[in-house]
């Protein structure tokens, strides 16, 4: 399955790849140089400031009541061509593509696991974590979506930084929580996805958690967000 590259840019000179102004976490497959320039949801090229796009977050009080992870149906074939999204993600994001066999059983491969900067050759070494984690859904505002959205939210390959592969150990430590109660060490290029991932898919924010976005954002003064509605 494709997967576009609407992304959150955090270092002006990279367009449309995430990747802060300290070590790269762009994909080896970015897009070619003549690749028409994506716009934010107004239309604006270049997309808009992390300060802007934290202020189109809709501050609301959230909720887990009846949240259960098997409400969201992870890793589905959507293309039909044999790799789940787990794969299609491990596939695009490897700095040296896995050997792809039968059913697509990877083997061999290189990734680098943004979170923690570990350089990994074994795909079962790698989570795939989605940047805003299915519980912070549930309470943002997926607990009244149906289920094909949810599903649709948990398979979303059509925006790059949705869903990331990282390490294991960066993944547990993550867990479910917000920005207000965890943050890589790249925390400009994570708030831009964080941001941009909640805007896509119409997500509300906690005034901790717009706080600490806010806090984040004060030291990333050239971060721009880019989405696409995933109406």
């Amino acid at each position: 399955m494709f997967r576009s590259r609407l992304v959150a840019v955090a270092c002006p000179v990279l367009l449309l790849s995430a990747v802060a102004c300290t070590p790269a976490t762009s994909h080896d497959d970015a897009k070619p140089s003549n690749a028409p320039t994506e716009t934010s949801s107004d239309g604006k090229t270049g997309g808009l400031s992390l300060t802007e796009a934290i202020g189109r977050l809709k501050v609301a009080r959230e909720s887990r009541a009846g949240y259960e992870r098997d409400k969201f149906r992870l890793w589905i074939d959507a293309d039909h061509d044999g790799c789940d999204t787990r794969k299609e993600v491990l596939l695009a994001e490897a700095m040296v593509k896995p050997r792809q066999g039968k059913n697509c059983r990877l083997t061999g491969g290189k990734w680098r696991s943004v979170y923690d900067g570990k350089m990994l050759t074994n795909a079962r070494q790698l989570d795939i974590d989605h940047v805003v984690p299915l519980a912070e859904a549930w309470d943002s505002g997926a607990s009244k979506w149906t289920a094909e959205r949810r599903e649709r939210y948990a398979n979303d390959l059509d925006a790059e930084r949705s869903l990331i592969a990282v390490s294991l150990g960066s993944n547990r430590s993550k867990g479910d929580k917000d920005p207000a109660e965890w943050m890589p060490d790249d925390s400009c290029t994570y708030a831009t996805d964080w941001v941009a991932s909640k805007l896509r898919w119409e997500l509300t924010a906690d005034r901790a958690e717009v706080k600490a976005l806010r806090a984040v954002a004060a030291g990333c003064k050239n971060a721009k967000v880019t989405y696409r509605s995933a109406t």
